[in-house]
């Protein structure tokens, strides 16, 4: 784990492990892969592997709204496309408007979270996955885990009770 507090842990960049720095820089590379001509709000993701590798998406944004998809489960489902969907125990997310750089960080959206769920089981680490958000210049940096954004989850073992 990258951070020992409960709720969220705020964090200097600099504080931060030179892979976990990789990998916000990363999700901010990520970002110039964005399609979001109708909202103008980029986000990029980078998913860290057991093995260090790191995996990037950025949002696809499409005129029937309902058809897009978020950079995280972008990166998650090219992770998987990869192989190595069972081995993903981190996500940084970083977002831009327009030109403009954040000055809040940008929290993944439910359907995410549940879809981070999945991916965080299969690799072993449940709860603990964690997710690395930060503003564009990486000013403001807050790691939570996967827990403390999406707590009594519904998982796998919910479905052999059915």
């Amino acid at each position: 784990m990258f951070c020992e507090q409960s709720n969220s842990c705020p964090v200097a960049f600099s504080g931060l492990s030179p892979r976990i720095q990789r990998l916000l820089r990363a999700a901010k590379d990520a970002l110039g892969a964005s399609h979001s001509p109708y909202s103008g709000f980029r986000v990029g993701a980078a998913v860290l592997t057991k093995t260090g590798r790191t995996i990037t998406g950025a949002n696809v944004e499409n005129a029937a709204y309902g058809e897009g998809i978020c950079a995280e489960r972008s990166a998650l489902l090219r992770a998987n496309a990869q192989g190595v969907g069972g081995e993903c125990v981190a996500i940084a997310v970083v977002a831009r408007k327009g030109d403009e750089p954040t000055e809040t960080i940008t929290a993944p959206c439910g359907a995410c979270r549940q879809v981070m769920q999945e991916f965080a089981v299969r690799s072993g680490v449940g709860g603990s996955f964690e997710i690395i958000l930060a503003t564009t210049n990486f000013e403001k940096v807050e790691v939570f885990t996967l827990e403390e954004l999406l707590p009594h989850a519904f998982g796998p073992e919910d479905l052999s009770g059915a």
